[in-house]
């Protein structure tokens, strides 16, 4: 949610740097995305008039723009947006600024057409996008005469916008009110809602209100306003909307949705001399009933939804989300009867997502509005449309649905206790009126009080609610860590948690970066990424873009590359551990649920026959070196999303058990994400990798005698595992063998087709004497024996 800070000054006297202030949002729970600084970086964007429109002659997808920047002299703009006419007000970025995020803005030749200058969008210029339009700001018509700077035109000079990630669970929050009210208290300043009263006109008529089904909509009003001119909106409530990232359309519907932003409480006009009968009627939708909402689309409903209807029964908006086309405002629009209700959650939840149809309005309702902020909202709305005539407000209400004031006793010894804090009643009972919350002691039991939720708070119902937002008002940084009464101070990691962070500083050691990536998939990018496309789906998605839990860690970890990619860092070594989610078992429900840790590496700067299974093969052998693995071996085979024949799974010899794979990725996988070049992966379960066998960490002596080293190099057939000829060196070696190491992998023409050399070096050594000529000649021979026989090698010379 885009919050302006000069909006919040209304509310409250709130002074300070926008980065402390930001920090103070997060310390409330009101976790800060992004903080701009609008105006700061438009030097040289100034008001331009539209003076023509012109096809560009050698292009179609571009026009050519006449403009006058204030010189009263047209000049010649290539622009490839088509939304606007002449006489329009645009936003002109001239020749030498520089845009935010560095754009420099020349002269050039677009096509053969000099473009002097750019016509900007609102994300150009630093501001959020209005609706889904896309094309250059509109400005308000006579914002500022052509030439002006646009910070000065908009108002723009020292404004601030923060970009609130606003939780369900706080529906008081998606308002400017409910902002301002947290910050307030956590600043330790006055906050106060405006006091408004529009007289009631009686020579208005009353409208007719009737309410059929009170359990989907408790409380609906409606009230007339007469002598409603539509028009543009002022400059300054059109610069608040397009701030919070709406586009200004006209006064009327301007005011809607300003009051919504303000206040938290959806409203909706309707376009009175279009409603049959004069009124409204709230019930239950029929079975295969169908209403075009004002997004042009005809939707079919269900029994139940909940539909606003005109007086004679006919639809007209489909409750709490989307009104019809057929009663909206107009330029014609002389009388608007404005409805404000409070809808049941969870009614407006089950439609809007049968619908798939999300709007502010519901994404405020589904989550609880206030039903006591609908009379302050009608007020707002009758106050910012001067001149109009109000009528008196036809208000229908069912107790039995309405949620009512929660009361809940606190005790103050229980907030320490769970806290760890010292805090008094009094504390207790000043920290939570601080919000609007109410407190009273209970006679008769000291150290306990009745603490009074009002009803834009329905996420706060228990004592457990109360002391969580007395921890966030106090403010979790001043709460020192401490552990409650009786809990064992030993504590200390499970050997699970131990492994899992020597797994995190073996793979940092090696130069590899920790990556973290979503959990959640998009349907088809597991198979982009060469996966089954079996996954859990969730009911209910954050993103309903992103509704798949992830079944393993290479989609995030490519998704990531190409992130770098896009970015000009095409050096990427990324590690990450996290959860993965296979299907539930046959006689489960729950979803299997592991942890992995997966390893990518990619990049310009690797050589190129290093960025792909050897890189990452070695990665690997680091990890299980630094946890004394023993008896697990590499073994060739094929491996969804890998290369068809440069992929080996990894294996617990002793249990045949795959713990994971190591390889490159597949080069169609690689294609599909919009990448090239090789890349290497590797991936196991923490889980195995625990339970997996270590030798011993007990010391050995260290021999005093001196090694002997001997290369060998063998030439094999490309489907023979490097990890395979390996393991048979070391049967072969015994006791003797110290160490052994890959060193080389040479493919030529001259060792045939599908072949390639492997050079390993082996040191002997013995821990009681100085090994012979004879007995390190004899191990080589035998090794050599074997590696043939086994793997119809080819010894070669190095």
């Amino acid at each position: 949610m885009k919050v302006p800070l000069s909006w919040l000054r209304e509310f409250a006297p709130i002074e300070g740097d926008p980065d402390e202030l930001a920090g103070t949002f997060s310390n409330l729970g009101l976790v800060v995305d992004g903080v701009d600084e609008i105006g700061a970086e438009l030097d040289g964007v100034v008001v331009a008039r539209v003076l023509a429109l012109r096809p560009h002659p050698g292009a179609d997808k571009v026009q050519l723009v006449d403009v006058d920047a204030g010189t009263g002299e047209p000049m010649q703009i290539v622009c490839g947006a088509f939304n606007m006419a002449p006489g329009d007000l645009v936003p002109l970025a001239t020749v030498g600024s520089v845009l935010p995020g560095g754009r420099d803005i020349g002269r050039r030749k677009v096509r053969g057409e000099w473009s002097n200058g750019m016509l900007c969008s609102a994300p150009e210029l630093g501001m959020p996008e209005q609706g889904s339009e896309n094309g250059i700001l509109v400005l308000p018509p006579g914002v500022a005469e052509p030439g002006t700077p646009l910070a000065e035109a908009l108002g723009l000079a020292g404004e601030v916008v923060f970009d609130l990630d606003i939780t369900p669970n706080r529906p008081d929050a998606l308002s400017i009110a409910g902002v301002a009210r947290d910050l307030a208290a956590a600043l330790h300043i006055p906050f106060a809602l405006p006091v408004i009263q529009t007289p009631v006109n009686t020579g208005v008529e009353r409208a007719a209100v009737e309410m059929l089904d009170p359990d989907l909509c408790p409380r609906f009003t409606a009230t007339v306003l007469e002598g409603v001119t539509v028009i543009p909106s002022p400059a300054w409530m059109a610069r608040r909307l397009t701030l919070c990232g709406m586009r200004p359309i006209n006064n009327v519907v301007d005011v809607s949705n300003y009051v919504m932003l303000e206040l938290g409480q959806p409203n909706h006009p309707y376009d009175l001399d279009r409603l049959p009968g004069r009124g409204l009627q709230v019930r239950r939708a029929r079975p295969g009933e169908t209403l075009e909402s004002l997004d042009g689309v005809t939707r079919r409903l269900e029994r139940d939804d909940c539909l606003i209807c005109d007086a004679t029964g006919a639809p007209v908006g489909i409750g709490g989300i989307m009104g019809g086309a057929s009663s909206e405002i107009s330029l014609t629009t002389a009388t608007v009867l404005l409805e404000a209700a409070y809808f049941t959650p969870m009614a407006i939840a089950r439609t809007g997502k049968r619908l798939a149809l999300q709007t502010e309005a519901r994404s405020r309702f589904e989550r609880g509005c206030d039903p006591s902020m609908i009379d302050l909202a009608v007020e707002r709305f009758a106050s910012l449309l001067p001149g109009v005539r109000r009528g008196a407000t036809a208000d229908v209400a069912s107790d039995e649905y309405l949620p009512k004031p929660t009361r809940v006793p606190v005790r103050t010894k229980r907030v320490n206790d769970i806290l760890g804090t010292s805090l008094t009643d009094e504390d207790v009972a000043t920290l939570v009126e601080s919000i609007g919350f109410g407190a009273s002691r209970v006679p008769g039991e000291p150290g306990v009080q009745e603490v009074t939720i009002p009803t834009r708070r329905p996420d706060t119902e228990r004592e457990i609610d109360v002391i969580e937002e007395v921890a966030r008002l106090h403010g979790y940084r001043n709460i020192e860590r401490t552990l409650p009464p009786g809990v064992r101070t030993g504590g200390g990691l499970t050997p699970y948690q131990k492994m899992r962070r020597r797994v995190r500083d073996f793979l940092a050691g090696a130069g590899v970066s920790e990556g973290w990536t979503t959990t959640f998939l998009a349907p088809g990018d597991l198979e982009r990424a060469g996966l089954p496309a079996e996954a859990v789906e969730v009911a209910n998605p954050l993103d309903r873009s992103e509704s798949l839990l992830r079944t393993a860690l290479l989609p995030g970890l490519l998704k990531a590359v190409r992130f770098n990619v896009d970015r000009q860092e095409p050096d990427v070594r990324l590690f990450e551990i996290g959860r993965v989610f296979d299907l539930p078992a046959p006689t489960e429900v729950v979803p299997q649920e592991r942890e992995d840790v997966a390893v990518i590496v990619a990049g310009a700067s690797i050589p190129d026959d290093s960025a792909d299974a050897q890189l990452a093969t070695r990665l690997w052998r680091v990890l299980a070196d630094g946890l004394r693995l023993t008896g697990v071996s590499l073994i060739a085979d094929s491996v969804p999303g890998f290369h068809p024949t440069r992929t080996a799974r990894i294996v617990v010899d002793s249990t045949g058990e795959s713990m994971g794979a190591v390889g490159e990725v597949d080069p169609a996988v690689v294609a599909a994400y919009g990448l090239s070049g090789r890349i290497g992966f590797f991936s196991v379960s923490l889980e195995a990798l625990a339970a997996a066998p270590r030798r011993s960490d007990q010391a050995v002596p260290v021999s005093r005698f001196p090694a002997s080293d001997f290369d060998l190099a063998f030439v094999v057939p490309d489907e023979v595992p490097a990890a395979a000829v390996e393991s048979t060196l070391r049967s072969a070696a015994g006791d003797l063998l110290e160490r052994i190491e890959l060193f080389d992998i040479y493919r030529g023409p001259q060792l045939g087709t599908a072949r390639r050399s492997l050079a390993y070096r082996l040191r002997l050594r013995a821990l009681d004497r100085t090994l012979t000529d004879s007995e390190v000649a004899t191990v080589r021979q035998q090794a050599i024996d074997a590696v043939v026989v086994r793997h119809g090698a080819q010894l070669r010379g190095v």
